[in-house]
This record gives structure tokens, sequence and C-alpha cells, in this order.
């Protein structure tokens, strides 16, 4: 019987199967590199992506702040418009009041009594003058506030004059538009009574 020697092919059928896995094991392993190059790749371009997008928003979140400066900045301006048109509409309708004011005074200054000062302090109006009696400065209080620019007439001093007949006086009373005067005409009794006794 023949002898046959295997020891030859089962060592070349090893380093053929050695060289198989080794094969195997590379393209594994360049598979893997491969999967995770590309993984790797995947998640850089989303993480650019972002950071592009989030570029973006800040650049239109400063537009927006910006413009929200601007906005800011015309409301500002606007108030400050407003305010001095309204100021300028005030002095446009308070601009005759001073002329009705004085016609008032005049009106209201009974006989027997005369003005030594007249001050304004705002809406307010300080006389200070002479009259014959106490009487006289009664007559004056009451046409005040009958009158339709001055009201509210409220006596500080009277006292008697040195060395003349009479009394020295001071009297405040308020500057007041026709309506409100009226109005006031309404809720003062002492108002609503009759007209301006002289």
């Amino acid at each position: 019987m023949p002898r046959i020697n295997l020891l030859p092919w089962r060592e070349a059928e090893r380093k053929e199967r050695k060289l198989a896995f080794l094969i195997a094991l590379g393209a594994a392993a360049l598979g893997a590199a491969v999967v995770t190059f590309g993984v790797r790749l995947f998640y850089s371009e989303l993480i650019s992506a972002q950071i592009r997008r989030n570029d973006m928003l800040r650049a239109q979140i400063q537009l927006l702040d910006h413009q929200i400066g601007e906005i800011n900045t015309l409301e500002k301006t606007k108030r400050k418009f407003l305010a001095r048109m309204r100021i300028i509409e005030q002095l446009q309708r308070s601009r005759p009041q001073i002329v009705h004011v004085f016609d008032q005074i005049v009106r209201t200054v009974p006989a027997g009594l005369y003005l030594t000062a007249v001050s304004e302090t705002g809406t307010h109006i300080q006389f200070k003058g002479v009259a014959q009696s106490s009487t006289r400065v009664s007559d004056f209080m009451r046409n005040i506030d009958h009158s339709e620019w001055l009201a509210n007439a409220e006596l500080e001093v009277i006292q008697a004059a040195r060395g003349a007949p009479g009394s020295t006086f001071t009297l405040d009373a308020q500057v007041v538009s026709p309506k409100s005067a009226k109005a006031g005409a309404a809720d003062n009794p002492r108002v609503a009574l009759g007209g301006p006794q002289r």
C-alpha cells in the first residue's frame, strides 16, 4: 500500500486559511475605518450646518436688536414731539387768556377799592390793594367768584390802613377757563347766587 504524506498539503491549507483570515481581518478593519470616517464626516457636517444656522440666527438677532433700538429711539422722539405739541397747543390756547383775565380784573374791582399790586404764579393771582371798607373787599371777592375767568377768591389779610381811612388787603384768586368757572359755580352755592354786586 502506498504511503501518502499529507503534511505539506495541510501546511499549505493552514497558510491559505491564515491568509484568508488576515485578509478578512484587514477588510473588516478597513470597513470599520471607512464606516467610522463616514460617521465622523456625517456628524461633522451636521455640526457645521448647525454652526452655520446659529451664526445666521445670531446675525438676525443682532439685526432685530438694532431695529428694536431704532424703534425705541423713534418712540422717544415721538413722545418728545407730542409733548412739545401739547405745550404749544396749551400756549396757543392760553395766549388770549391774560387779556381776558385783565379785562375781568377791571370789571370785578368795585368802586371804593383800588389795587396796588397784582402778581401771578401759575394759575394763581394775588391782589394787594386798599378799600374804603371791608364791605368793598367782600364785593370784590363776590365779583371774582361770579367772573368767567377768575374763581375761588380767598382773603389772606385785611387790616386798617396806616394814616389813611380804609383797609389794606391781600387776596388770592385762581385763573380758570370759562367752562371750569361755570362748573365751579354750579358746585359752589355762594357763586351760584345772583350776579355780581357792585
